[in-house]
């Protein structure tokens, strides 16, 4: 075998073993089960992690904006009529969230924290001045003190007479300041001398700047990364007491700052949230893309808030059966100290249309009142996010009180919000940098593919080369005629010459 031929033998092994190898890793998948195992390792709630850092000090920036339903027909509106409102924002602040006192628990497989939240004015980012645009809307005090005495009448007609020295209205004017950060009521004021638990202040954000909501536990997602970032405890319960049934009252999911790694379309992702004092659930919605960022959106559905007859799951959400609202509805007043708070979506997107109908000034679409989560699907990381929610309150006439006579059972609205983020530029850009790691790696055997493909290209050029080479050869070692005689000899070329005989004796 010449040296030649040995060459060409293996270049056509190696193309070969090249391919087999390449086609064999890339149908096991092994390099990229290969990286997602180290994804797995590498997203955990512990010192020094990828990600611990960021998840207890967010860097992309969260604004809270809020908006106020102003009433312009209030006395309308006592007299029977349907209320018209105007929306009135936003007003926006931007929200500083870190997690403090952060511990790790149980022999480090979990981690505790309270999430601590602050709020900072924009005004280049807001309609107008806190401090001096007036709203006039539900005075929430009044209603919350009704709701408390609605089925004892003489405690009722006691309250009427204390509302009217207190000169309390069903309707209030204040500014957006005062009714976000806090007032002095003096119908509370009123209440609290005698019950000394009861606040004097009332604002819908009432101390919670520079505040938290409690202590959480999380699992760090060590043991199991699909574990990540959900919420073993809440204030030191498993479980909520605020509902009427064990699933209802289940902390399920994160708190919505950490999602675990290697998501699937086909999956619900449960958040836990405070201020709806239960977990919702969403589900993909469709393929989007941030900052050159693929994500996958998840959105919750309808059945989150469905009344129990269209999904009997949230029959535990009811307060009595009496007061089961319709679809959209979340009656929060267990939570809310009996106040009669109903929290919905703004101006009550994928509720019933009555309750939209029922009030002047509502306009439900999706692109400005629904909630989402976009999510990068390999990492987990929040990409884009607008968690948006309406506080209403639930009107109805109080025996004993005359001045609800004439109002008919209403969810008024109060104020919605809108808590956003996108991710910032240098997060992103280590996002991108983790992704091309990741699609490098787990593209690997592809190289060895391409690699093999490339040897069969040179395999075929050398066997071309060495076809033409053997042809040429056998061309110049075929027989030729030296001479014309030669030709022109008819047997078969062969010509003898013969020498005359010479006598001897001659």
């Amino acid at each position: 075998m010449t040296r030649r031929s040995c060459a060409i033998y293996a270049v056509g092994v190696i193309s070969a073993i090249l391919i087999i190898v390449g086609v064999s890793l890339t149908a096991s998948q092994a390099f990229r089960k290969l990286m997602h195992n180290r994804l797995k390792k590498e997203i955990v709630l512990v010192e020094g992690s990828r990600v611990f850092e960021s998840w207890k000090r967010p860097p992309p920036p969260v604004y809270m904006e809020y908006f106020f339903f102003n009433v312009t027909n209030v006395a309308e509106f006592l007299a029977g009529k349907k209320p018209v409102v105007k929306q009135v924002g936003p007003y926006t602040y931007r929200e500083y969230r870190y997690k403090d006192n952060v511990t790790m628990v149980n022999d480090d497989k979990m981690v505790s924290g309270y999430n601590t939240k602050s709020f900072v004015f924009l005004r280049d980012k807001s309609v107008g001045d806190p401090t001096m645009d007036n709203i006039t809307t539900v005075n929430i005090p009044a209603w919350a003190a009704m709701n408390t005495v609605k089925d004892n009448y003489w405690k009722a007609t006691g309250l009427s007479i204390m509302m009217t020295t207190t000169k309390s209205e069903l309707f209030t004017t204040r500014t957006v300041d005062e009714l976000l950060w806090g007032y002095e009521d003096a119908l509370l004021a009123r209440i609290a001398a005698s019950k000394p638990e009861i606040e004097s202040t009332f604002g819908l954000m009432y101390k919670k700047n520079g505040s938290n909501n409690g202590e959480f536990i999380f699992h760090t997602g060590e043991q199991n990364y699909l574990d990540y970032g959900r919420v073993e405890t809440w204030k030191g319960q498993s479980q909520l007491t605020f509902w009427n049934s064990n699933q209802s009252n289940s902390i399920n999911g994160s708190d919505g700052s950490a999602f675990h790694p290697l998501l699937k379309k086909n999956e619900r992702i449960y958040v836990f949230t405070p201020d709806l004092c239960r977990s919702i659930h969403m589900e993909f919605e469709k393929d989007v893309e941030v900052r050159g960022i693929p994500a996958f959106r998840f959105t919750p559905p309808r059945s989150v808030l469905a009344s129990k007859e269209e999904n009997p799951a949230n029959e535990g959400f009811c307060v009595t059966p009496k007061e089961c609202l319709g679809t959209g509805l979340l009656n929060v007043s267990p939570c809310r100290r009996g106040a009669p708070v109903v929290a919905s979506f703004p101006h009550f997107y994928l509720a019933e249309s009555k309750y939209a109908e029922a009030i002047g000034g509502m306009s439900p679409e999706r692109t400005h009142h629904q909630t989402y989560l976009d999510l990068n699907p390999t990492t987990g990381i929040i990409v884009r996010a607008n968690k948006r929610a309406q506080i209403n309150i639930l009107m109805t006439r109080v025996s004993g009180i005359p001045i609800t006579r004439g109002i008919n059972n209403t969810i008024f609205p109060v104020m919605f919000l809108n808590e956003s983020v996108v991710i910032d530029e240098a997060s992103a850009a280590r996002v991108h940098k983790l992704l091309s790691i990741v699609k490098v790696v787990s593209n690997f055997p592809l190289i060895f593919v391409a690699l093999g493909l490339i040897m069969l290209l040179i395999l075929i050029v050398l066997l071309i080369r060495e076809r033409k080479e053997k042809d040429n050869a056998e061309e110049n070692t075929s027989y030729s005629p030296v001479n014309e005689k030669e030709k022109e000899d008819p047997q078969n070329g062969s010509y003898i010459g013969l020498t005359p005989k010479v006598d001897a004796q001659a």
